[in-house]
């Protein structure tokens, strides 16, 4: 059976999408390295292209052609990120191959016949939505790393046509009543992470109808949230001083003290009612003991918004309490190293999605999980008061 329409379609938009966003720009900065956490642009599509090559062709085929060479540079454990930028190649002919390969394993997609489209990986169209989605995380992370060159590139000069006021949290709220929930995802869009879908109990709890937004935020830097050890957990405080954090990552402030966002392509406003992002674990876990409320586990999180309690959820993802761990039957699919190495205690759950999110991703079950210390993503936090 070929791949239907509809998922030809989508694979066909975010590959362009990808191959666009590069267009635009230049080779040296599709090389270049803006965070430490995040790597060169280019770098990034030329993954996307390996991982597509390597599933259609290298297992389901067994014709390594176009990946044997390739696996040094773009399997994230073979190939550090500051060696990754030199190591690809010229923009230009990058996309030139990229839009090449992809027609070619496009049309691929579309004229299956058997055995290849009777293999278990095309059941329900699994291994096709599996590449979409594995576009659609990159091309958010590209985003990140376009905001990171945006950041290096500010010099304090932009005035806000509006000045950023605080204002008082506000804590309006929905009461979920205690009782059992089904959580998790669904085949065949669910990652490995999302399954199974299951029943868990959860006590009766307040969440906050939307997540906290710049106005409020910017009430608990100049409360000195920052500055007072008694909001911020042990390892928080030591990252927090260390580190200098007094700020989210994209907030900067000009001669007059006044707050501004660097936003790719150009600084803007901090609108006051727009969810606060590009904030850490660190910083959400303060600033939910600064409220004297806390961050909510995943699965309340889920439970509220699979019943439509919330607001402005998708507008940015929104770190949860818990740690990112397997749900009770856990078993990993399509390989063990896609969710496995990182139930190692040290990652923290964030939910939802934001801006630069594709529907690809937005679903109430989809996981995203980070180090308590990043703040490059577009994270803020939505509160539960108990």
């Amino acid at each position: 059976m070929s791949t239907s329409l509809a998922t030809m379609i989508r694979l066909r938009a975010i590959q362009n999408k990808s191959r666009q966003l590069l267009a635009s720009l230049n080779d040296k900065i599709s090389r270049t390295q803006f965070h430490q956490d995040l790597s060169p642009l280019g770098w990034h599509l030329g993954h996307c292209l390996y991982i597509e090559n390597y599933w259609l062709h290298e297992v389901l085929q067994s014709d390594n052609s176009q990946t044997k060479k390739l696996e040094s540079l773009y399997i994230p454990e073979n190939c550090p990120r500051p060696q990754r930028g030199k190591r690809i190649p010229k923009l230009k002919q990058l996309i030139k191959d990229a839009q090449l390969q992809q027609d070619n394993n496009d049309l691929l997609l579309i004229e299956m016949t058997p055995p290849f489209s009777k293999h278990k990986l095309f059941q329900d169209e699994y291994l096709q939505y599996f590449i979409i989605q594995h576009y659609a995380q990159h091309f958010e992370t590209m985003h990140m790393v376009l905001n990171q060159m945006s950041i290096k590139k500010d010099r304090g000069k932009y005035k806000p046509g509006q000045v950023l006021q605080a204002a008082p949290l506000c804590t309006d709220s929905v009461q979920i009543n205690a009782n059992e929930f089904e959580v998790g995802g669904e085949s065949p869009l669910a990652y490995d992470n999302e399954l199974p879908r299951h029943k868990t109990r959860l006590e009766s709890f307040n969440i906050a109808l939307r997540p906290v937004n710049n106005a409020e935020y910017l009430a608990f830097i100049e409360a000195g949230g920052y500055e007072q050890e008694q909001y911020w957990s042990d390892s928080g405080w030591q990252w927090r001083s260390e580190n200098n954090i007094c700020q989210p990552d994209h907030w900067k402030q000009n001669k007059k003290g006044d707050w501004y966002a660097i936003e790719y392509p150009k600084p803007a406003d901090l609108v006051a009612s727009h969810p606060v992002y590009g904030i850490s674990h660190y910083e959400a876990d303060a600033f939910a003991r600064w409220s004297n409320a806390r961050l909510p586990h995943e699965h309340e999180w889920e439970v509220s918004v699979a019943q439509g309690k919330l607001e402005y959820t998708g507008k940015v993802w929104e770190w949860c309490g818990n740690i990112f761990y397997p749900y009770q039957g856990f078993q990993a699919f399509p390989y063990n190293g896609y969710s496995q190495p990182w139930f190692d205690d040290k990652h923290y759950v964030v939910r939802g999605a934001g801006r630069h999110t594709r529907p690809e991703i937005r679903r109430p079950s989809f996981r995203n999980f980070y180090n308590a210390d990043k703040r490059h993503i577009f994270a803020g936090l939505r509160l539960v008061f108990d």
